[in-house]
């Protein structure tokens, strides 16, 4: 192998480098000189986390070979532009803005953003937002809305118009920082590219660290007939493969179904394929090598002998008359959710005079995070497998892995790395599993970075939907009945199926008073990626349904869609769906706020649209649960330390949507009596040999559960420090007292919540929810189809805010995931859908600048100073707002996601001759009422205690 030394000036500095020209990007270059601070994402140009400057041009550095590099170019990192102690206007702009949500895009942003100041110190907002798009800088978190205010904020310091001080976050007078912008503790560390993410980890282990590298068949369905390494065994640097045979225990990771009408128990999912492979993404085999090199040229060398079984793509697909079973012995159709209320809707409806039907299809929807899945696990000095990953759910692995890898319980430990954003994904703990089974295998540290293609077919996605769906009302337009059949496309595996299924009969038709109510949820395997957790779990799939069925309607009948809408909703003494009432009734307040924005709207609609670009506008009612269920519990220690601060322990796991600063804002408003300031709150978080378990960051549950925990703890640790004159004791002082300094603070809902009845459906899971209505104004172009969101805007209950900097972070990103949804995002389980733009991702470009954001807090009586979480409620139904606003702009409905503009174009082309392009009534596997009659004359005792959601 013939190398190059080069001479690079490198932050000023000219630096010597070995380098080998055939094989080395820049990227790997500056990372291998420990300047961690470019990132590595996607590894092909599209993400732009590995952005430097590079002779004064922002450039992708994981794409531009050292070869090309003459000796002695110039290249500027994010180590160079600013410390900790001495941050560029830029990198302070980002911490006081929101600019920082996961923080991995974030050095790349920031250099990009410096490129251009240099070039152009006063740009406007548009040319921001360009520049972003044509350098191919991917925000999934932010929304870019932050980052360009970040931008323009900097831009005035740097023309001297404004000083540091002015866009560096003050403490207010009162020292209270509980519903503030307070930045988020790792904020620093992440603007100055100093915060090791997975790969940074990885590339910093000790010496004996072992690099894996997957063997995937990519195939959809097929048995192993046989696995043939030997020629990868003798590969230069290769330890060991590793197949299903080297795991001693179950090979099984077990993630219970426990839903008593499930006729899968969630034991199906092996760790590593051993006698079939299910889906395109499976792993049949690991190389573990001494580089990551070694091993990816070896994994190549791994011989499969597979024999292809037919594929079932979908889930229509795999319920057909005829379809062989997926997983042996469990029919493919596995769980019926049922739902009764009120009246048989077959009579309501047959006398109700307006009454619409339709049939509705989502895709399975891809995260799109930057940061692809990075694994590490050794043995730590206790004896544990450790494991660290980007995990939201740290307790998984220790619940679901020690059967499969054959540990005895209480042998595992997890770790959450700083992560570059889950949205849902890494709730699973399957690359626990893998990285924990080859360190055993081994007895060796191992690191596995996957690549991003091989990220894109490991990980789960959003469940594709299916539905039938048929509502009506009276002639004042009150909603007489409804009834939908609803299957969950679940793909490959069980993953907590039982969860997903409730949200069906949970949330279509969310916010309403709908008297009559028959529905079935269905779940179901395909050959498709499995379906796992992501933002508003199973209720996307729900509203792109129901909010769309209310719009039809609300057209039968001759309505407004919002007067429709404005009828309907919810009022003190109605039921929701499953016949209890709602926590609160804040529907006809939001509507009320919304109402002369929709009606500005709807003028300037009417006055700029035309033949060629068609304007119109579109309303959609979201929300979602607090919690994950009746028996969800969460745990939280305070620690009163000698210098008079205090830790928090806790497993609040930070995927960017700031569990840091939920904890920091928590923690100081219950100690608000003992005059802290926040600076002397430290965080242990997210290391299970440290940290009680709070539980998953999912279900909006976080801010509640871990917010009610901290608030019982504080009691506690004030109720010991306070002496009988109303003062505090010191840290001496207790000890000197054999008092305690250390408080363990529980919440749990099981006395506060009731679980759904199988057979009916009826019950009360949560103890609150939150609640949002969105609004989108969209211009079609008739010439091709295309469609342009030109502003969303979204008001919202969520309580009280604890941190609006993490509160409007997660809003203006969620709307744009739901853009997303709605326009261009889907999955294919196969090798056409590996990067960021074959999956839809929108750029700056495509996002609107205008986005508005309301917040309307009403009394919550169970949370936390008030308040509860809010991301999977701002996710729930944005994209039916924009479903919507095309109908109303060019009077096409698009049933089946995402609204792509072949789609669009087709139903406009199909108007013009008269017809409406909608599918049939899909055949999800039986009728509704055989299905429901049949529930209803075979019931079943209630399911136990499930892990919450």
């Amino acid at each position: 192998m013939a190398l190059r030394k080069i001479c690079i000036n490198i932050n000023g500095v000219d630096r010597m480098l070995i380098c080998n020209p055939g094989q080395d990007s820049l990227a790997d270059v500056l990372r291998r000189t420990g300047l961690t601070g470019t990132k590595l994402g996607c590894k092909t140009g599209q993400c732009g986390s590995c952005s430097v400057l590079l002779d004064g041009k922002v450039v992708r550095s994981c794409v531009r070979k050292i070869k090309d590099i003459p000796d002695y170019s110039k290249v500027v990192t994010i180590e160079g532009i600013g410390t900790p102690t001495n941050l560029h206007p830029l990198q302070q702009a980002w911490i006081t803005y929101g600019g920082v949500q996961c923080g991995f895009c974030s050095p790349g942003f920031i250099m990009s953003a410096k490129g251009l100041l240099d070039k152009n110190p006063n740009p406007t907002r548009e040319e921001v937002r360009h520049w972003f798009t044509i350098h191919r800088n991917a925000c999934r978190c932010t929304g870019w809305k932050p980052l360009v205010d970040a931008v323009m904020a900097a831009a005035k310091v740097m023309r001297g118009e404004a000083t540091m001080e002015d866009i560096t976050f003050q403490t207010p007078a009162d020292g209270r920082i509980y519903g503030t912008n307070v930045p988020r503790p790792a904020a620093l560390a992440k603007v100055t590219g100093l915060c090791d993410f997975g790969d940074d980890i990885g590339l910093k282990m000790p010496d004996g660290t072992l690099h894996l590298a997957l063997v995937q068949p990519g195939l959809s369905h097929a048995k192993i007939k046989g696995i043939n390494f030997s020629e990868a065994e003798k590969m230069p640097g290769v330890v060991k493969v590793i197949t299903a045979k080297d795991i001693k225990g179950t090979n099984r990771i077990m993630l219970p179904v426990t839903h008593p009408r499930s006729k899968a128990d969630g034991f199906e999912r092996p760790i590593i394929a051993d006698t079939k492979v299910f889906r395109y993404g499976d792993v049949v085999a690991v190389v573990a090598a001494d580089t990551e090199e070694h091993a990816r040229a070896a994994a190549k060398k791994v011989k499969l002998d597979m024999e292809e079984l037919p594929r079932y793509m979908s889930y229509l697909d795999a319920v057909a008359p005829g379809a062989m079973e997926i997983h042996e012995g469990i029919p493919n159709e596995y769980l019926r959710a049922p739902l009764f209320k009120g009246e048989d809707t077959r009579e309501v409806l047959a006398k109700s005079p307006y009454v619409v039907e339709g049939s509705f299809y989502s895709t399975s929807q891809p995260h799109l995070v930057i940061e692809p899945d990075v694994t590490q696990a050794y043995i730590d000095e206790a004896g544990n497998v450790c494991i660290h990953n980007k995990t939201l759910a740290t307790v998984f692995p220790l619940l679901t892995l020690a059967p499969g890898l054959g540990l005895p319980d209480g042998k595992i430990r997890v770790i959450e790395n700083p992560t570059g954003a889950s949205f849902g994904y890494s709730i699973s703990p399957a690359s626990s599993a893998l990285a924990a089974a080859c360190t055993l295998a081994l007895d060796a540290p191992v690191t596995l970075t996957m690549s991003y293609a091989e990220h894109q077919a490991f990980s789960g996605k959003r469940a594709a939907h299916y539905s039938n769906a048929r509502m009506g009302c009276d002639k004042e337009g009150k909603i007489t009945g409804f009834e939908f059949d609803f299957a969950y496309d679940h793909g490959a595996y069980t993953e907590m199926a039982d969860i997903l299924a409730s949200k069906a009969i949970r949330f279509a038709g969310f916010s309403y008073n709908i008297p009559n109510v028959r529905a079935l949820a269905r779940v179901g395997f395909s050959n498709q990626t499995y379906g796992t957790a992501y933002r508003s779990y199973g209720n996307s799939q729900a509203y792109t349904m129901s909010e769309q069925m209310v719009d039809m309607l609300a057209e039968k009948a001759g309505t407004d869609p919002f007067e429709f809408r404005y009828k309907n909703l919810a009022r003190p003494g109605d039921l929701n769906i499953n016949s209890y009432p709602f926590k609160e009734y804040p529907f006809v307040t939001l509507m009320d706020k919304l109402k002369p924005l929709y009606e500005e709207a709807k003028a300037r609609a009417k006055a700029e649209d035309t033949p060629e670009k068609r304007r119109g506008v579109g309303i959609a009612f979201g929300g979602y649960n607090v919690t994950g269920g009746p028996n969800d519990h969460g745990e939280v220690a305070l620690e009163l330390n000698e210098d008079g601060t205090v830790t928090n322990y806790n497993t609040w796991e930070d995927q960017g949507q700031g569990g840091d600063v939920g904890t920091l804002v928590l923690t100081h408003e219950s100690l608000r009596p003992l005059h802290l300031d926040y600076t002397q709150i430290k965080l242990v978080q997210n290391d299970t040999a440290q940290c009680p378990q709070t539980g998953p960051a999912g279900a909006n549950r976080s801010h509640y559960i871990a917010g009610n925990a901290i608030r019982d703890a504080a009691k506690k640790l004030l109720d010991a420090m306070r002496k009988a004159d109303g003062t505090y004791r010191t840290y001496a002082e207790m000890v000197a007292e054999g008092i305690p300094t250390k408080y363990l603070g529980v919440c749990d809902t099981t006395d506060i919540t009731k679980d759904l009845d199988p057979n009916t459906g009826i019950g009360d899971p949560t103890p609150e929810y939150n609640y949002a209505v969105f609004f989108a104004e969209v211009e079609v172009d008739t010439a091709i189809g295309k469609t342009k969101i030109l502003s969303m805007k979204m008001i919202y209950d969520i309580g009280a805010i604890g941190s609006q900097q993490a509160v409007e972070g997660q809003a203006y990103g969620a709307l744009t995931h739901s853009m997303g949804f709605a326009l261009s995002e889907k999955y294919i389980d196969n090798k056409d859908y590996n990067s960021l733009i074959k999956c839809g991702f929108l750029y700056a470009d495509d996002i609107p600048d205008d986005i508005y954001l309301e917040s309307v807090p009403s009394p919550r009586k169970t949370a936390p100073f008030g308040s509860v979480g809010c991301c999977e409620g701002f996710q729930s139904a944005g994209h039916v707002a924009v479903l919507n606003a095309i109908y109303n702009a060019a009077g096409v409905r698009i049933y089946d996601l995402p609204a792509s503009p072949d789609k669009v174009k087709a139903a406009l082309e199909a108007k013009a001759l008269g017809k409406e392009l909608k599918p049939d009534k899909y055949f999800l596997g039986s009728d509704l009422f055989e299905a429901l009659d049949e529930i209803a004359e075979n019931p079943v005792s209630a399911a136990g205690p499930t892990m919450a959601l």
